[in-house]
Formats: C-alpha cells, structure tokens, sequence
C-alpha cells in the first residue's frame, strides 16, 4: 500500500483541480480524508482477517463500489459555496476514494486490489507498479519506510505538488 500521506495528497490535489469556487478548506479536508478512508481496513489486519478475504486489506473497502458508497455519504458535506450539488460532489469524492486503490494498485506488494468486490473478489495489480510498497506497523519507521517515502515522492508527491503550483499559477493569470 501506498502510504496514508500521499493518500490523503492525491486526495487534496483532485479537490484542486476543481474551478476555484469548488475549492474551499472543508473540500480539501474531505477529500483528504476519503482517499485515507478505505485503509479501514487495517484494523481487520491486525486482528487477524485473512488478507484474501471480502473484508482482508484491499477487499471491500477498495472497491468501486465502497468508493460510490464513500463518495455519496461524503458529498453530504461538501461545502456547496461552488453551486454543485449533491451529485456533482459525489462524483468527486468516488474519485477520491477510488484513487487509494488506484494508487495501491501500482505498488510493488500484496496480494492487489479487490476493484469489483463484493462480486467479483479477484484482486488485481496495474502491469506497472512502480510505487514501493509500505510497510504496516512500527516497521514503517525503518529504513524500508524511508525508502518507500522516497518512492511517493517521485511517483506521487513530486508529480501533486507540481500539478498544484500550475494550478496556482493558471488562477493568478486569470485574475
């Protein structure tokens, strides 16, 4: 898995690319925090859930259809200052959501992401995955941890901060 930070980064930087009227602080808080929220399930990780199954890391809570589900609840909180409603918010935070898998399916580890569960629980990797993948636990603070760091940042981090300081750059210009 990719770590919870460039989850919640690649989270923010889809709120940013919104117009500006869709970008206020309680957007980009949302849609931090859906990218983090499939990771849920680590907490059937540490107690023990098969990682293989429906509700095991990567399952269920990676899928299309945990991301609609996200995306509808959380566009309940979206600020609507823009002038979307509902659905065009919904949209968005299945985004999101489905970026955590996107993202974990392009990492170098695991068993890959259960993208059409509940029907389907095959898990799949993209055929370039790039990304190291973290490691769970205390064991991220090690030297392995700094390396996958290292990876996010050229594979996600690098590319978000240079897709934001454009995107800066093209709102000053309109103005």
């Amino acid at each position: 898995m990719a770590t919870i930070f460039s989850h919640a980064l690649v989270g923010a930087t889809l709120v940013a690319a919104l117009p500006l009227r869709h970008r206020q602080k309680r957007n980009y808080a949302i849609g931090a925090l859906t990218a983090v929220v499939p990771d849920l399930d680590y907490a059937g990780f540490v107690s023990h859930v098969p990682y293989a199954s429906l509700w095991g890391h990567r399952g269920l809570t990676h899928s299309i259809a945990f991301a609609l589900l996200v995306g509808m609840l959380a566009a309940l909180f979206a600020s609507r200052k823009g002038g979307w409603g509902r659905f065009g918010y919904s949209i968005l935070f299945f985004f999101t959501t489905i970026s955590h898998g996107i993202l974990d399916a392009c990492t170098s580890g695991g068993l890959g992401v259960a993208f059409f569960s509940p029907y389907n629980t095959e898990r799949y990797f993209f055929k370039y995955h790039p990304i190291l993948v973290s490691p769970m636990g205390p064991s991220f603070f090690s030297m392995r941890g700094m390396n996958v760091l290292a990876s996010e940042f050229f594979w996600i981090a690098l590319p978000c901060f240079v897709f934001i300081f454009v995107r800066k750059r093209l709102d000053r210009a309109a103005f």
